[in-house]
Order: structure tokens, then C-alpha cells, then sequence
């Protein structure tokens, strides 16, 4: 469900959230590994680095990918609208998104067990 929610609000995370502590956290989680930390702190243009942090996430199969980077957002005082941002989007919100782009009419067992692994 966050992944979802993040991707919605991709652009407001990239043009909002610099990514060097986010990044420390990650690191610090197991979200990122040594290779991954290398690569992203070497990013000298802010919106690159949280951008391509966020394609890294995307592209993770670690299942707390966004709820470690929920967390380190959160760990961030001056980012507290940032979060009433993504906990805006309610499950029904995002449930309904992921059902069109999976091209379902009705919620089925099967989305749902879907939209969990999100």
C-alpha cells in the first residue's frame, strides 16, 4: 500500500526530501546495501539522488522498502506534511488505483491479496 502511495506522490517526494539522511537510515535498516549507499551519495544533484533512490525502492523486493523510507521521512520534523500528505490517501483510494491499472472491475480475493503485498 505505501509503495503505491509513494508513487503517487513521486514528484512532491523528489522536489521535497533531501535524500542524504533518508538514504543514512536506509543503509542503517538493511533497506540499501553498501553498493547501493556508495552509488546514491555520490549523486551531487539533490532531485537525481532521491529520484533514483526512490527507483531503487521501486525496484526492491524487500517487502519494508517503504515502510523503512515511511519511517525516515517521518524521523524528519520539518517533513510532518509529507506524511499527513501520504497518510491522506486512504486504502479505498489507493485499492481502487491499483484495481484500474490491473484492469479489474470489482475487488476480487485476488486483489486484495495483491494490493497486501504492496
Amino acid at each position: 500500500m505505501l509503495k503505491l502511495k509513494f508513487q503517487k506522490l513521486h514528484s512532491t517526494v523528489v522536489d521535497s526530501v533531501n535524500a542524504t539522511r533518508i538514504i543514512d537510515f536506509l543503509f542503517q535498516e538493511g533497506v540499501l546495501g553498501a553498493e547501493d549507499l556508495h552509488v546514491l551519495q555520490q549523486k551531487s544533484d539533490r532531485r537525481q539522488q532521491c529520484r533514483d533512490l526512490l527507483a531503487l525502492l521501486h525496484m526492491s523486493e524487500n517487502p519494508e522498502a517503504f515502510v523503512k523510507l515511511y519511517l525516515a521521512i517521518k524521523n524528519e520534523s520539518h517533513l510532518q506534511w509529507l506524511i499527513d500528505r501520504v497518510d491522506q490517501y486512504n486504502d479505498q483510494s489507493v485499492t481502487t488505483s491499483l484495481q484500474q491499472k490491473l484492469n479489474i472491475s470489482e475487488p476480487t480475493g485476488v486483489s486484495l491479496h495483491i494490493v497486501e503485498l504492496f
